[in-house]
């Protein structure tokens, strides 16, 4: 049986930008065990399969070469930026049934996709020196007055303050030693930020996820709703600015990316959390299972 995979890039900033996923449309003929052949051949970081649902609009689940996780921020733009392009679905607010809840996507005429997160959740704070011994970085590499702190949107991702541009892009991790981390903490991986930017964004950063399969990723939508969160709760961002952040990633690996976060706020607490971007097609492949 041949099934094809739509292979797109969310979050790009140029056609070379971006994050690679796939989408197979119509996927509810299909086992979990076609669903994780497919995403080992496609190989991206995220493959996402719809199918119909009961409780939403679609059913979407995502795939790593490895295993399923609950929600992916790329691979949802990329879901929903095929379905437009293909005449399935016009500029509108939708639901999708994910194994982290029932979330909102927004099409948008501009073709910029935006996805709801869940309420922020702030977790337990990490030891510094545990994390800069994984990325092979002395403490002095990092915001002293920002701490090391898991933050979930929908998954838990370890948010690390990192001093400045230059430190960031030098950083050569030890991949046993994050995956080692992450797998005690329960997280999805290390989610690396500094306030210097290369435009005119809010942070850039990167994203090592090698418990998955992931050694780094090139633009990341559920990290960066955390990330965003992060900032807001720690000051580093006013309540003006976080209704609309520009965060970069990406370019350690020539793939400038470009995420978009809304968030909407009461008083001092959040409310809302939307991520999202744009994302541009590239292929089309049929997959024998």
């Amino acid at each position: 049986m041949k099934i094809k995979v739509f292979q797109v890039n969310s979050f790009a900033k140029t056609v070379q930008g971006g994050n690679a996923a796939g989408v197979v449309l119509d996927a509810d003929g299909l086992k979990e065990r076609d669903m994780k052949k497919i995403a080992k051949i496609i190989g991206y970081s995220e493959t996402a399969f719809v199918s119909k649902s009961e409780g939403a609009d679609f059913k979407v689940r995502f795939f790593t070469p490895q295993e399923e996780v609950d929600l992916c921020g790329h691979a949802t733009i990329a879901t929903f930026h095929t379905m437009a392009e293909q005449g399935r679905i016009l500029p509108d607010k939708y639901t999708q049934e994910t194994k982290a809840g029932v979330l909102q996507v927004e099409v948008k005429k501009d073709h910029t996709i935006m996805m709801n997160q869940n309420i922020p959740q702030f977790f337990e704070i990490v030891s510094k020196e545990e994390i800069a011994d994984s990325l092979n970085i002395s403490l002095n590499d990092m915001i002293e007055e920002l701490p090391t702190q898991i933050v979930s949107t929908g998954l838990r991702d370890i948010i690390v303050p990192i001093s400045n541009l230059e430190t960031l892009s030098a950083i050569k991790p030890d991949f046993q030693k994050i995956a080692a981390v992450s797998q005690k903490y329960n997280a999805i991986g290390l989610h690396l930020f500094t306030l210097e930017t290369l435009g005119e964004s809010h942070a850039h950063t990167r994203n090592f996820a090698p418990l998955y399969g992931i050694s780094e990723e090139s633009a990341t939508g559920t990290s960066n709703g955390a990330l965003a969160s992060y900032l807001f709760e720690y000051g580093e961002i006013s309540r003006e600015e976080a209704t609309r952040l520009i965060i970069e990633q990406g370019y350690s690996m020539n793939k400038p990316s470009e995420i978009i976060i809304e968030l909407e706020t009461r008083k001092q607490s959040i409310t809302g959390v939307k991520v999202g971007g744009r994302a541009i097609s590239f292929a089309e492949v049929d997959v024998e299972i």
